[in-house]
């Protein structure tokens, strides 16, 4: 049981860090680079991102997240003989189950309204979904990014404290 539970928790740990890191690249760069564009590029540059993203490698990581979490929990809370680490790695969890629901509120649903955007309606059609977008799109992120990057530190933490790595 014990190796179970290490092994999930570093998966739960990976896997979160690898996502809070992707939405960090988008609020340290990518997003501050389409700031610098005009609006057809972020239209269009957005939409082949958001087309792009969507794959095995990213699934794995963003959803793996969160079955790992859970079943950290499990694992945690039905083996009494462990030292710890429980509360951190369920204070993960609500966390990373935050930024999974910020997203599917904010971002995806701005990702969406993107993709109903005629990408050739000219300058006027580009601003206004720019306009629509970009700012709670870029609000959302951080928030996300915030999320993530605290879950993946309460996980680092229980990893400590069942003395998976050692400090």
């Amino acid at each position: 049981m014990e190796t179970a539970r290490s092994v999930v928790l570093v998966a739960a740990t990976v896997t979160t860090g690898l996502v809070a890191g992707l939405f960090y690249a988008f609020s340290i760069a990518v997003m501050p680079g389409l700031a610098r564009t005009d609006d057809r590029t972020v239209v269009r540059t957005m939409r082949s991102i958001n087309a792009a993203i969507l794959n095995g490698w990213f699934l794995l990581g963003y959803l793996g997240a969160l079955l790992f979490d859970v079943v950290a929990v499990v694992l945690l809370a039905v083996d009494r003989g462990t030292d710890g680490g429980l509360v951190p790695v369920v204070a993960a969890t609500a966390l990373y189950l935050a930024a999974v629901l910020l997203t599917a509120r904010v971002n995806i649903p701005l990702n969406n309204g993107l993709e109903r955007v005629d990408a050739e309606a000219g300058a006027a059609g580009s601003a206004a979904a720019r306009s629509r977008f970009e700012r709670p799109w870029v609000r959302a992120n951080h928030g996300r990014t915030l999320l993530c990057t605290a879950s993946f530190a309460l996980l680092c933490r229980a990893l400590l404290e069942q003395g998976t790595v050692t400090g």
